[in-house]
């Protein structure tokens, strides 16, 4: 009977012309190749190799089940690789992590979309602000991350794969509606975490100013609710503003002023299934006319 790692074997040899080469390739050693192709010789009846100086060539019949071997084992490696991707989306888990805004808007919807078309898909979800997912990503600790890029800001490209989804306005926020940056030049601010107020920071100097900081908080609801009281003006995006809306507070939209939405992953191509179905759903998720804030 025709053994599939023996096939394999005749391929490998078929291709390099080479015992040492096709060893090389398969992670085996000399002899072991050798052992193979002795024993489908045996199994076929047929001679299949034959030294030719110091490599060997395969004979007409080596030829004609190397060509056959390779065939059939392009086929069994089709197989296995679309069954994976059947059981993958039907019992696949992804890690996904995302900062709030994100969290609290494109994520739900996504996992909506998911539910119904793969309902055995699992996925986890992780509140993590962009630097911190990245990490986990690289770690191993995620399979996929939402992250915010600053307009102009360079993107962390060593190893990640970054898809782009959505361009997310930002928005000043104060308690009268149709204010501008310079109308607070004076004002206290309220910053969230470093990488938001060295956003906050170059936004106000487009402006001719820089901020002063009063306040801190990471928390969308906290800084709506500190603008409310009185106690500083804000920038949050339209997805925050989405996630949540303080009834005491008027968002005014800063023209020209965005932060760019990726969902990233980390090393080579093809992502495996379950993570392609996820960034699937959330590319459609976060297609125009979602609405907005």
């Amino acid at each position: 009977m025709l053994n599939l790692v023996q096939l394999k074997v005749l391929a490998a040899v078929a291709r390099h012309g080479s015992v040492t080469e096709a060893a090389r390739e398969l992670h085996y050693s000399q002899p072991s190749v050798s052992h193979h192709l002795a024993r489908l010789e045996a199994a076929t009846g047929a001679r299949l190799v034959q030294r030719a100086g110091r490599g060997i060539r395969l004979t007409p019949e080596g030829r004609l089940l190397a060509d056959r071997a390779a065939e059939i084992a392009g086929r069994v490696d089709a197989a296995a690789e679309e069954l994976a991707a059947q059981v993958g989306l039907r019992a696949g888990r992804v890690r996904l992590g995302a900062n709030a805004s994100t969290l609290s808007t494109l994520v739900p919807r996504a996992v909506a979309s998911l539910a119904e078309a793969h309902p055995g898909l699992e996925l986890t979800l992780v509140d993590r602000h962009p630097v911190e997912a990245l990490a986990m990503l690289r770690s191993g600790e995620l399979d996929a991350a939402l992250v915010f890029q600053h307009a102009g800001a360079p993107l962390e490209e060593d190893g990640f794969r970054f898809r782009h989804l959505a361009d997310d306005p930002i928005h000043l926020i104060s308690r009268r509606p149709g204010e501008s940056l310079a109308d607070h030049r004076d004002s206290a601010w309220i910053g969230g975490c470093p990488r938001c107020r060295a956003e906050l920071t170059a936004i106000c100097a487009g402006a001719g100013f820089r901020p002063r900081l009063g306040s801190s908080s990471d928390d969308m609801v906290v800084v709506q609710s500190l603008v409310a009281a009185g106690l500083g003006v804000a920038t949050l995006p339209g997805l925050a503003l989405e996630a949540h809306r303080h009834p005491g507070i008027h968002a005014t939209e800063l023209p020209g002023v965005h932060r760019r939405i990726h969902a990233a992953t980390y090393g080579d191509p093809p992502d495996p299934p379950a993570v392609a179905a996820v960034l699937a759903a959330l590319t459609r998720a976060a297609a125009p006319g979602r609405s907005g804030p």
